[in-house]
């Protein structure tokens, strides 16, 4: 059975900090990590303390009897009906949206951000791995058509982003800034009160050590993207985790040069 930390729960080995509006949620196998904001649909952000086991086991933390639904990842853009990623060979993707309830959809990441997303009204729901590329190539907006395509309104959807690398922490090519920059708009148009917005936003900031490259808060850019694409800033919770900077508790590329990730699962309720 799982339990919500009411307090900071000190481990053997690993810290959970309090972290507002996200929940440390223990069960028989450990802890995971869930979003307020989605508390009504069984859903769980895992830490590399449950290294080795994959969807078809943790799946069974989050919900009994739910089918394992996941892509094989390829920082793409591609979004596919969760009944085209039922067994393997898993196909190449990096987001799925539920086409039925009991569907457990899972994606993985050492650094990118895991984002779930949720439709309260009708049950469904979407996960998704956005990179820069995934951002680039317009992963969420592609979700979004998507769920609506089945009845979803924009206006509805609650989004949680998970750990991920933080800006301090992810140097970019200039080349990297100006795709991002393009991709939030709809219009495609980067210019000068674009890039002044992912300043404002916290999502671009100066590398201190090389004028010509940037440092990219990956979340932060993806939060902008889904305000642009009309999601209401209430209904969006980007996890303040970095990667990075948690090395007893998460995997980081970008930290250790090892093929390592955590998982990130939400269940369907139709």
């Amino acid at each position: 059975m799982a339990e919500a930390l009411a307090a900071p729960f000190d481990g053997p080995d690993v810290g959970f900090n309090a972290l507002p509006g996200w929940t440390w949620v223990g069960s028989y196998g450990g802890y995971h990590l869930q979003a307020d904001l989605l508390s009504d649909f069984e859903h769980g952000f895992f830490t590399r303390l449950w290294a080795g086991r994959g969807p078809e086991e943790l799946a069974a933390f989050l919900s009994a009897g739910v089918s394992v639904h996941r892509p094989q990842q390829v920082h793409s853009a591609l979004v596919l009906p969760a009944k085209a990623a039922r067994e393997e060979p898993w196909p190449e993707a990096d987001g799925l949206v539920s086409d039925a309830g009991g569907q457990s959809l899972w994606v993985c990441g050492a650094d990118c951000t895991p984002v779930l997303l949720a439709d309260p009204v009708s049950g469904r729901v979407a996960a998704c791995h956005a990179g820069w590329r995934g951002v680039v190539g317009r992963i969420l907006p592609a979700a979004l058509v998507q769920l609506e395509a089945a009845g979803t309104r924009r206006e509805d959807l609650l989004v949680a982003l998970g750990p991920a690398v933080s800006g301090p922490n992810y140097q970019v090519e200039r080349s990297v800034t100006l795709q991002l920059a393009a991709c939030l708009r709809p219009d495609g148009q980067a210019n000068d009160e674009t890039l002044a917005e992912l300043r404002a936003c916290g999502a671009l900031l100066p590398d201190p050590n090389d004028p010509q490259r940037d440092r990219l808060d990956i979340r932060a850019a993806s939060h902008r993207q889904l305000l642009y694409e009309g999601l209401r800033a209430e209904h969006i919770s980007v996890c303040p985790l970095c990667t990075v900077a948690e090395p007893l508790l998460l995997h980081s590329w970008r930290r250790d040069q090892v093929k390592a990730v955590q998982w990130s699962g939400i269940v369907s309720q139709a």
